[in-house]
């Protein structure tokens, strides 16, 4: 047999499209050639590939080799197609057998000495593998490095090879019995320890703690105000920690975006992914890119937290990319020659100082700022980003005298119990949390009595909020109401969510 046809999947965001890898052999002076839109790292595997058949004591056939990698349309890039054109020179050159080779899909790089080493997306690919498989048909087996192993499994029902060297998998494929076959990979993550520090580290800031614990239940971004060393990076640092906890339909979501990138870690297995970028950070580095589109943090922090410390410091065009996907959850990359959309459903926790120096309002009187100076600072973030926050709050500095007589805080699990209390009362109400609610959703769950009303009305006037505005605060008084296990939103719940807008203070 002179052609061999193999499967394997490319990587197009979050998508995997299946790829069909052919080898062909035929005569005339020795050559290596691949083709199907291949990017160079696919184009340098026709010498890992040779190096490793030679390492392995195999023959590299000294044909004409072509390699297609169909469609020819799609762009291919990383090591992933190696084992895949390995196998297929072995069975075209009858090194190997090829009745079984249409059972299984490929993925894994190649050493010059053979071992498969890990790949990026492998999770993304298994989804893909699973997602595509018809009932006329026995699903087809994942070939993988060992490394890809554990998180491969996480998809039920996919059947996972793991193999450490190109001789493993071409031992199976020559195995008679059962001895000598790649075993299946049936190993689950084990749940482990949450990472996170713990609240009961935060002294004092009651009403801090107490607005990250409305945030948590009703999934709202904030944004926290206030001099150095209140507070404000202790309570976002501390905020996954009290989040509801993860389903697997999202843990697998999350760590399929992680996967993309390599980042995912087998340990952090239905934790809240916490990002925390630098303000030096790019729009690209923040919502992904490049030639190649790869996830940004935005989608890093799917299902999880980004925390944005000194926000005020970004750019104010890298912060403004940030408005599009805080409200569809989603962020769609376009590119000259390809497009990739990631799912980036994240839970926004900002800091910043309320002016340039940072002591604006404190009670030691450092602030030499002008009123100006102070507004020029805080227009760095800009109206309709603001207005996309749901919580802005003031976090005071505490006293020396305060900071030694402050007993320890409440503990992130008692926290986190009445959170997820009120997120369950949430998802049986209306199927999700109350950030998400939109148009007739906030009229018919999110109403409140009369003179609650009547407040929010005059709230309204005053600090000449936008409708937008005016629906975040009835979710905000919602979730609030969801804490006390109260079927009606009261006008003690508005006033509630209202003191936690109060926006920015520049006088």
């Amino acid at each position: 047999m002179s052609l061999a046809v193999l499967r394997s999947r490319a990587l197009a965001g979050m998508a995997a499209p299946p790829v069909t890898v052919e080898v062909h052999l035929a005569n005339g002076l020795p050559s290596f050639t691949i083709v199907g839109l291949p990017e160079a790292e696919v184009k340098e595997a026709r010498d890992r590939v040779r190096a490793a058949l030679q390492n392995a004591r195999f023959e590299v056939p000294a044909r004409r080799i072509t390699v297609n990698l169909a469609p020819a349309d799609l762009p291919k890039e990383s090591g992933r197609f190696d084992l895949a054109i390995a196998l297929g020179i072995l069975a075209a050159s009858g090194q190997i057998p090829g009745d079984r080779l249409d059972d299984y899909e490929y993925a894994g790089e190649l050493s010059l000495s053979g071992q498969l080493l890990p790949i990026r997306g492998a999770l993304a690919m298994t989804c893909a593998m699973h997602a595509s498989h018809r009932d006329d048909r026995p699903p087809r087996a994942f070939i993988l490095p060992l490394a890809n192993a554990d998180e491969a499994a996480l998809v039920n029902q996919a059947v996972i090879l793991p193999a450490g060297s190109l001789l493993d998998v071409c031992a199976h494929f020559s195995a008679r019995d059962d001895t000598g076959r790649l075993q299946r990979h049936q190993a689950r993550p084990a749940l482990v320890t949450p990472l996170h520090p713990d609240f009961s580290d935060i002294k004092g800031q009651l009403q801090a703690r107490r607005a990250m614990e409305v945030a948590a239940a009703g999934n709202h971004s904030i944004l926290l105000v206030g001099p150095p060393g209140a507070g404000k990076s202790m309570l976002a640092t501390r905020f996954a920690g009290i989040l509801p906890p993860m389903t697997e339909e999202q843990a697998l979501e999350s760590a399929a975006v992680q996967s993309l990138s390599g980042s995912f870690d087998m340990a952090r297995w239905k934790q809240r992914p916490y990002r925390a970028p630098h303000h030096t950070a790019s729009a690209v580095a923040l919502v992904g890119g490049g030639g190649t589109p790869r996830p940004g943090e935005i989608s890093l922090a799917h299902h999880g937290v980004l925390f944005l410390d000194e926000i005020a410091e970004y750019p104010r065009s890298v912060l403004d990319v940030l408005r599009q996907p805080m409200e569809s959850g989603r962020i769609s990359i376009s590119r000259a020659a390809r497009q990739a959309e990631f799912p980036a459903r994240f839970q926004l926790v900002a800091a910043m100082n309320p002016c340039t120096c940072g002591w604006h309002g404190h009670s030691s009187g450092k602030c030499r700022c002008t009123p100006e100076q102070v507004r020029r600072y805080q227009e760095r973030l800009s109206g309709p980003l603001l207005d996309r926050i749901d919580m802005q709050l003031q976090v005071a500095a505490l006293t020396p005298a305060e900071l030694a007589t402050q007993a320890a805080g409440e503990s992130s699990a008692s926290i986190a119990a009445r959170v997820a209390a009120a997120f369950g009362r949430q998802l049986a109400r209306q199927g999700k949390p109350n950030s998400l609610l939109a148009g007739r959703e906030i009229d018919m769950h999110c109403q409140a009595d009369a003179p609650g009303e009547q407040l929010l009305q005059a709230a309204m006037v005053r600090l000449d909020w936008s409708a937008r505005a005016y629906h975040r605060v009835l979710k905000l008084a919602r979730t609030i109401a969801d804490l006390e296990g109260v079927a009606q939103v009261e006008k003690r719940h508005v006033a509630e969510a209202i003191q936690c807008r109060r926006g920015l203070v520049t006088s």
